[in-house]
């Protein structure tokens, strides 16, 4: 995949530019890195939006993400206190972020999570207004965190939701928790959180013969039902690209049921989204692998270790963390979060023979 590829403009240089190691620091002589201004990468894409991960752990053990057993959590003081995380959100947002999703893991099991979000929404970007934060989650403390989140300042919520069935909720989660699930949607609901988004990574032979009822179970609730490909970010590595239910097939089989429109104006966002029986209800669908949106990606990602990511699939990190520990200004590290924005690639890449998939499961990267 090159530039050419996707259109994009190429801004600097075709070779990839990466902050120094633990210990290193950063050089403002480095050519072609710009020392003031946004997050713009090579390719001209300038960067708004900033996925934070607030911890790796997990309530739930879905068999897309990881083993029935878990995996090694990371050390404890390898991950970033509270104040360290808002410190490098305001960093973020000095660089021009105005949008910040917290995902984990299960962010809603970082204790201090509303103590998080109000902190973030204190900030202030450019224009004098608070970065929009949203946040994905399980919902399974939503009954209990729902309100207290939205009188913090969090303004959208999206939920995971795989299945309408309880025996193959436990079955894919590992867990008996679908009402539970259910609960914290209502939850959300009632908090008046809007758009109100729900998430099913399609798979076949395990819920593909739900599609419908999903799409039924959101619309008839003023929800709105999105449809995601299934990655290559699990724990055991058994993705295989042939068995994927791909966007097209989604959309085939939704088509059988609706009548789909297709709304214009995706811009960034990672979701193409149809009109449902001519409205209001809509439907999205991500097709990460067979249909990138990598040509207009703007985001940017924190890992709960303070690790700069520039992809879901990235093989590569920059160090935040020891930087900040070792002293390093707020300054300093604004240029470490530059230079590793000019290192992201034009695509993921996925497609090509010598993908591969990143160390990281899902649940360490941030979703």
């Amino acid at each position: 995949m090159t530039a050419v590829d996707l259109g994009l403009p190429t801004v600097l240089g075709a070779a990839p530019v990466r902050a120094e190691g633990v210990g290193g620091k950063p050089s403002a002589a480095v050519e072609g890195v710009p020392t003031s201004g946004p997050l713009v990468d090579r390719f001209g894409r300038v960067h708004r939006d900033l996925r934070i991960s607030l911890t790796d752990r997990c309530s739930l053990r879905c068999t897309y993400c990881m083993p029935a057993d878990g995996v090694p959590w990371l050390a404890k003081d390898t991950l970033l206190t509270t104040d360290e995380l808002v410190r490098l959100a305001a960093v973020a947002v000095g660089l021009g972020i105005t949008e910040v999703r917290l995902t984990g893991g299960e962010p809603l099991l970082r204790p201090d999570v509303v103590d998080v979000v109000a902190r973030i929404t204190a900030l202030r970007c450019a224009d004098g207004t608070p970065p929009e934060v949203s946040l994905t989650t399980n919902a399974l403390r939503l009954p209990v965190l729902a309100a207290p989140l939205a009188e913090a300042g969090l303004t959208r919520v999206n939920v995971s939701l795989d299945t309408l069935r309880a025996d193959r909720f436990h079955a894919l989660t590992r867990r008996d928790r679908l009402d539970d699930t259910l609960a914290g949607i209502a939850a959300a609901d009632a908090a008046g959180f809007r758009p109100l988004k729900l998430n099913a990574v399609a798979m076949r032979g395990v819920n593909d013969d739900e599609l419908v009822d999903l799409v039924r179970f959101a619309a008839d609730r003023g929800y709105e039902m999105r449809f995601i490909e299934q990655m290559p970010l699990d724990a055991g590595h058994t993705w295989d690209r042939r068995t994927m239910v791909t966007g097209p097939e989604i959309l085939e089989h939704l088509a059988e049921a609706f009548t789909l429109t297709e709304l214009p104006g995706r811009g960034s966002a990672p979701a193409e989204r149809w009109l449902v029986d001519g409205g209001p209800a809509t439907v999205g669908v991500i097709a990460s692998v067979t249909r990138s949106f990598c040509g207009a990606c703007d985001r940017t990602r924190l890992t709960a270790d303070g690790q700069i990511r520039n992809c879901l699939f990235a093989r590569e990190e920059s160090d935040l963390r020891t930087a900040m520990r070792e002293g390093a200004t707020d300054e300093e590290l604004a240029d470490r979060w530059r230079i590793a924005t000019l290192g992201k690639l034009p695509g993921h890449g996925i497609d090509d023979p010598s993908f591969l998939q990143p160390t990281r499961p899902m649940s360490a990267i941030g979703g």
